[in-house]
């Protein structure tokens, strides 16, 4: 009986320790700060405001935490409408339903692969004619990738409408020389396991408006009302980051440029082998910016390859190596059946092309030459798969 040797396994997205994280931590230990208060918070928030060039920051328990935050501060009741982009994680649209409002998404253009501009246009001119403007608009930057800020940004000022950010995977991203995150009211990033640095679970919502960010604080507080006793006269949350993740945190970005530098040069590698395959396009950096490549996405054109993604996952996912279909668009999903969505126009329908044809790929920090040259064996023309 042949024995089949077992390959170690290549993950999408793994945690990368700096080797700093014990000193917070034991700090925390030391000083007994195990709860969501502390001094390694206060830093993180600090360090994260410092870093992204925002007046403040508010550490929270998760990126999700933070985007429904956001649509509190900006007054987003039941009844009132939100647009979103649609190709992104289910996190970025959830809090809209929180909060009892209504999603609109927007579809993607294909040079950033974020919010088309011409579709956000569209659904603006139809929200203006039936008297019904959203409350905010919710700009993801995917996969590292800045959205066209300053097309997007110019429509919404001219119907007054702020901006949520949504960067929980663009920390470290610029637009024109602008930190990811700073473009509007409010921005957000995340710290989940998979993310460019994390704290193990966590997220930050980063502003220039420093007195809405101080309500902030209140409300994840439990909106505890400055009296002697327990007093509560509206809702709040248990929102709070620890004071133990927050030391993680800081340790983390302390070596973010680095993270950066080592997932831009895992997406050179791939593009450098398999950018001139007939029939694989990467996802593009926008002139102007710069993207953290958080993870490498590409397209298969099934036409010119003779394969599906779904075969392609399936045949990497044989040779124990991860990869994952890029977003499933928001309103293609079950939970939000019915809800509006705009396209980029008439005939083009991105975010469900990308869906389609879209791959992500083992982007780690962490991740060797030789595991990413495994990787590489398993899409490029050596393999059965695409030779049909």
């Amino acid at each position: 009986m042949i024995k089949t040797i077992q390959k170690n396994r290549i993950a999408l997205s793994v945690p990368h320790m700096s080797g700093n994280e014990m000193k917070y931590i034991q700090e925390a230990f030391n000083s007994n700060w195990i709860a969501p208060l502390g001094s390694n918070v206060d830093a993180f928030e600090k360090e994260m405001a410092d870093y992204v060039g925002a007046n403040g920051a508010v550490a929270v328990n998760s990126g999700t935490a933070a985007i429904h935050l956001a649509l509190i501060l900006l007054n987003v009741k039941k009844g009132d409408t939100v647009f979103c982009s649609s190709l992104t994680f289910v996190a970025s649209a959830n809090p809209i339903l929180y909060e009892g409002a209504e999603p609109v998404f927007i579809d993607s253009e294909p040079e950033t692969w974020n919010m088309s501009p011409n579709a956000l246009e569209r659904a603006f001119q139809e929200a203006c004619e039936n008297n019904q403007l959203p409350k905010a608009v919710i700009i993801v930057n995917l996969f590292g990738q800045s959205a066209k800020m300053d097309e997007l940004a110019l429509i919404c000022k001219r119907y007054g409408v702020p901006i949520i950010e949504d960067s929980a995977e663009s920390l470290g991203s610029a637009y024109k020389g602008k930190a990811s995150g700073t473009f509007g009211e409010f921005g957000i990033f995340s710290f989940n396991g998979n993310k460019i640095i994390t704290t193990s679970g966590g997220g930050m919502l980063v502003s220039d408006n420093v007195e809405a960010l101080e309500k902030a604080r209140f409300l994840i507080t439990q909106a505890k009302d400055k009296a002697p006793y327990y007093q509560h006269s509206e809702r709040g949350y248990n929102y709070r980051l620890s004071n133990i993740s927050a030391g993680i945190g800081r340790a983390q970005l302390e070596v973010l440029n680095s993270r950066i530098a080592a997932r831009r040069n895992v997406y050179q590698l791939y593009e450098q082998e398999l950018g001139n395959v007939p029939g694989i396009t990467f996802m593009p950096e926008l002139e102007n910016t710069f993207s953290n490549r958080w993870l490498t996405a590409l397209m298969i054109d099934e036409r010119v390859r003779g394969v599906t993604v779904r075969e392609l996952i399936t045949a990497l996912e044989e040779e124990n190596i991860e990869a994952r279909h890029v977003w499933k668009p928001m309103h293609m999903q079950p939970l939000f059946e019915g809800c509006k969505y705009y396209k980029h126009n008439e005939n083009d329908n991105i975010s469900e092309q990308l869906f389609r044809s879209g791959i992500c790929l083992p982007s780690s920090s962490s991740l060797t030459v030789e595991e990413q040259m495994r990787v590489i064996e398993c899409i490029g023309n050596k393999r059965k798969i695409f030779m049909r």
